[in-house]
């Protein structure tokens, strides 16, 4: 089954002030979400398993593989729940005053919240979240994940979090939490909360472009590790910056300090007591402090001698 949801038809001007909408520039999002607001783009919705049309409570259920889809941008889903809003009402004074004339599937209606459940999946142009549940609210430009195995795909970039995968439309940045990890390549990135930046290239692919890592951060790459209370990930150059308790490791040889830059394509670590503004103006910086261990030479073979 398939219904095709129009856009809201503009209505004249009334004296109440009209419902907050989303955003209408979505041409720079990197999921490409827009299942509302003043786009004129039709929202189309398929289900298996047919569609429910709950007038009384401005909802409509798709049930069974359903799809949203509008341009580039689709959510699938077991079950799909969006929430409208009725077609403004007619001005005072006019013969149309009755809320259900006005409340039709071709009059306008404007959906602002939709719920998805069981095996969801948001696809944008090059892009794809996964999740159990999610709610995406059209008005805030927000989409909240949870569940397990949640991730944003990208052409280059894999991030997971145990707790909730979030995306927000206006600033352009996924927020990851608890025990959230990104990963490319070989290189990896791991804390409790992570902020990432989604950008565009020259060639208008989206990636990833800048993470912010807070608590317990961990940076790896091939046999080195990095560890600090927080850090910055510049995708592009591969450089992580530590703050924080850091500690530098390699096999057993460990840097301790307060502040280091880690170049993950260079396999560069650099170590300081301090952030560079706090070295100049500090009298008496904290010392760098680092363990050594040499490497254990193997017994000579024996030659028949004891």
């Amino acid at each position: 089954m398939v219904w095709l949801i129009a856009p809201a038809i503009a209505q004249p001007p009334t004296q109440q002030k009209p419902p907050p909408t989303a955003s209408s520039d979505r041409s720079a999002s990197p999921l490409g979400f827009d299942l509302g607001g003043d786009s004129k783009k039709p929202i189309s919705i398929e289900a298996d398993q047919g569609i429910e049309w709950q007038q009384n409570n401005h909802v409509y259920i798709a049930r069974g593989h359903a799809t949203a889809k509008r341009g580039n941008a689709t959510v699938t889903a077991d079950t799909l729940t969006a929430h409208y809003r009725p077609a403004a009402q007619a001005q005072p004074g006019s013969k149309q005053t009755d809320a259900s004339k006005s409340d039709m599937i071709d009059s306008g209606s404007q959906i602002y919240l939709v719920e998805a459940d069981g095996h969801v999946e948001l696809s944008g142009e090059t892009q794809h979240a996964y999740g159990d549940h999610g709610v995406y609210d059209v008005d805030a430009g927000t989409m909240v994940l949870t569940g397990n195995n949640l991730r944003l795909v990208t052409k280059d970039d894999t991030v997971t979090a145990r707790d909730s995968l979030e995306w927000h439309d206006k600033e352009q940045v996924a927020v990851a939490r608890g025990d959230a990890v990104a990963l490319r390549e070989n290189k990896r990135l791991r804390s409790d909360v992570m902020t990432a930046e989604v950008t565009r290239d020259d060639k208008g692919a989206q990636h990833i472009s800048r993470i912010d890592a807070e608590g317990d951060v961990t940076v790896s790459s091939q046999d080195q590790t990095g560890r600090g209370d927080s850090g910055v990930y510049n995708v592009t150059t591969g450089i992580t910056t530590l703050i924080g308790h850091v500690r530098l490791t390699r096999g057993q040889n460990e840097l301790r300090g307060q502040y280091a830059v880690v170049d993950m394509n260079k396999s560069i670590y650099r170590l300081l007591s301090a952030p560079p503004s706090e070295t100049l103006t500090s009298s008496r910086p904290t010392r760098v402090e680092g363990l050594f261990v040499p490497r254990q030479q193997e017994p000579a073979q024996s030659q028949g001698k004891p």
